[in-house]
């Protein structure tokens, strides 16, 4: 298997010329002209190196390497430095950086560091294919956190169709993390260790969009100096997730339908199908169906997208997931931000767990990075339509975070909420929540 590595640089002279040698290496190399771009291509699942420069415009190297942290510790990411900027280099070090190299380097100096990053790379990609096949526990339930059905029956239908090549659909409303459930499929997948990667349908220029997604030949319109790979064929090997498709122009959603029946594409301006070896997620926070209904989207290209349809569920319906998750992110920011990791108290949670968090997973976050940062703000209540429903929700609500707070131990939360162990169980059982959840060791 070709050996990849991703190259980032805005100075495109610089970047041409670094492809240009990795390219007569041997080397497979993705470059891109900005660190938000790369955030698209890397993850879990890439079993390649980044090589990134330290100075760029908008997100820079320093801040690079922190995000492709979060997403994956274990990816080796190289900085280019300048003379001047030994010591931040070293810093970068310190934060988890690979290795780093200055500026003017020889290429026989940098070929020498991406492959011994490239090989560490293979071992921890090679471990963990060996631990999935031998069954010990993935990452799926630190993904996705939560112990609600809903959340359950999602984990198990995440690791029943990861491993396979159907394509999928994964609709929830926005925030509620479609992209998270994508790169999970695709990190249990065969093709973990090739592409992901990610298109913002919405986002892409209407004027550009077939030429950004299945290349063009020089000259195939005004401006084609030279050939360019579309996104398509970034992703051989690997998978492609088209985020927001319905936003997709009708025009293209059939030259799309194509692609996903024959596993070809013909760059503009070519008349040579370019066989395509990939495997198609989906994304959607409207109803495909409804769209449909309406004209707006294909019924062919709905029905073949969605051979296994994946329902990531809002935060409102699994209110019980909600103290558990706001732990898990208030630890990560405190991480992040670089402070002390401090244990939210049980009323906090209960008050969190009643409101309805429209922006959902994000949303929260947002609130365990204020919270971490001391800026907690009006925590609020939850919003229902009876008295007997907003009772009823602050009760369980309640009760979950009392469950979180004390590790399940079953005496500390039947005491901490002055109830007997017989009422516990019996409010439980009323509002849903699993009995599985409850430690008897303390007893």
């Amino acid at each position: 298997m070709m050996q990849q590595v991703l190259l980032i640089d805005d100075d495109e002279p610089m970047r041409r010329s670094t492809e240009q040698a990795l390219d007569l290496a041997g080397m497979g190399v993705v470059s891109v002209a900005s660190a938000e771009e790369a955030l698209t291509l890397a993850g879990p699942g890439f079993g390649g190196v980044v090589l990134s420069d330290i100075r760029m415009p908008g997100m820079d190297g320093m801040t690079l390497l922190q995000r492709l942290g979060e997403m994956d510790r274990d990816l080796p990411v190289i900085l280019v430095t300048g003379h001047a900027e030994v010591s931040l280099a070293v810093e970068a070090m310190r934060r988890g950086a690979y290795d780093f190299i200055e500026k003017p380097f020889a290429t026989q100096d940098l070929l020498m560091v991406l492959r011994r990053a490239l090989e560490h790379r293979a071992l921890v990609m090679e471990n963990r294919r060996l631990r999935a096949v031998a069954g010990q526990r993935d990452d799926v339930e630190a993904r996705l956190p939560g112990r609600s059905a809903a959340m359950i029956d999602l984990r198990r239908l995440i690791r029943t169709i990861g491993p396979s090549e159907a394509d999928v659909l994964i609709t929830g409303p926005t925030g509620a993390g479609k992209e998270v459930v994508a790169r999970a499929l695709h990190d249990l997948s065969p093709r973990a260790g090739k592409p992901f990667i990610a298109i913002n349908c919405a986002a892409l220029p209407e004027a550009l969009i077939e030429s950004e997604l299945f290349g063009h030949e020089a000259g195939a319109f005004p401006g084609a100096l030279r050939p360019r790979y579309g996104r398509f064929e970034h992703a051989r090997g690997g998978t492609i997730l088209l985020d927001e498709i319905g936003s997709m122009p009708l025009d293209l959603q059939a030259k799309l339908l194509r692609v996903l029946q024959e596993r070809v594409i013909t760059r503009l301006g070519s008349n040579d199908p370019v066989a395509l070896d990939v495997r198609f997620m989906a994304t959607s926070k409207v109803d495909l169906a409804g769209e449909v209904a309406a004209g707006r989207f294909r019924e062919d290209l709905f029905y073949r997208l969605s051979v296994a349809l994946c329902r990531v569920p809002p935060l409102a319906v699994r209110r019980e997931d909600v103290p558990v998750l706001f732990l898990q992110l208030a630890r990560e920011a405190a991480a992040r931000q670089g402070v002390e990791d401090r244990q939210p108290p049980p009323d906090l949670l209960a008050a969190l767990a009643a409101r309805d968090w429209p922006g959902n997973v994000r949303e929260l976050r947002n609130a365990a990075d204020r919270w971490v940062l001391g800026l907690e703000g009006d925590a609020g209540g939850g919003e229902g339509t009876r008295l007997a429903d907003r009772v009823a929700g602050f009760e369980r609500s309640v009760i979950a975070a009392a469950i979180t707070a004390h590790g399940g131990h079953l005496r500390r939360v039947y005491e901490s909420l002055g109830i007997s162990r017989k009422t516990l169980y019996e409010k439980m059982l009323k509002h849903g929540l699993d009995r599985r959840l409850i430690v008897d060791g303390d007893e």
